[in-house]
């Protein structure tokens, strides 16, 4: 992975919901950003893969809930690590539907707003909605908004292979090993990766112990799935 001046660009982490035909989805973005004040708008940057991004498109409303410092790695997994199209991540969430019809979650927010989509920019494997606010208000006042640089930095968190800030890292090739035979194990909650050859002591993932978990978010083994 090869440092650069994007890398020192902050950004904040954030839930952006949306609806389509009666099913809710939403996903963290990190790329959230106020345009003008008078009509109040905000641009929202999602990957066109994503399912909250066909919602969005349908729709033509979305909600974005501003998540607290102390937010659980657990939380940000379902919503950063997990697609819409094989569970349903309102289930277990606290929510409640807004002006637009769009879902906002409520867990961990410091405050919400909903938006009215007016204009869309292709940005090639990415879409930025424009959205005009018609709606906003405050849950929680005295905390700290949770950070990319301390997701990244403190609790250790990854970037799914979707963001707009995912950088690929590079192939290792020391130790005499052949890189093509390693193998990746990548946390579904927190996106952490094991990479034996980057491990202290070199130990493969299934020769693991039982009862280890992830440095990161504390799941166990059951959570990893093998990456490419």
């Amino acid at each position: 992975m090869t440092k650069n001046a994007l890398g020192s660009i902050n950004y904040g982490i954030y839930i952006v919901s949306s609806l389509n035909k009666g099913k809710y989805n939403g996903q963290i973005v990190n790329t959230v950003f106020q345009v003008s004040a008078e009509p109040p708008c905000v641009a929202v940057c999602l990957n066109k893969k994503n399912l909250t991004h066909e919602y969005i498109k349908a729709s033509k409303v979305f909600s974005v809930s501003i998540l607290e410092k102390d937010t659980p790695m657990t939380y940000i997994g379902k919503f950063g690590f997990k697609s819409g199209r094989d569970i349903d991540k309102f289930a277990d969430t606290k929510n409640k539907i807004g002006k637009t019809g769009a879902p906002i979650v409520l867990d961990y927010a410091l405050g919400d707003f909903e938006c009215e989509v007016i204009s869309e920019t292709d940005a090639a494997t990415h879409t930025i909605f424009l959205g005009k606010v018609v709606a906003d208000e405050i849950l929680s006042e005295g905390k700290e908004a949770l950070t990319y640089e301390y997701y990244r930095q403190v609790k250790k968190g990854k970037s799914p292979s979707t963001a707009p800030t995912y950088v690929k890292e590079d192939k290792v090739t020391d130790n005499g090993i052949n890189p093509e035979k390693k193998e990746i194990y990548k946390c579904s909650v927190c996106g952490y990766e094991y990479d034996h050859m980057k491990e202290q002591g070199n130990i493969p993932f299934n020769e693991l112990p039982g009862d280890w978990v992830c440095p990161v978010c504390k799941v166990g083994k059951d959570k990893f799935e093998k990456g490419d």
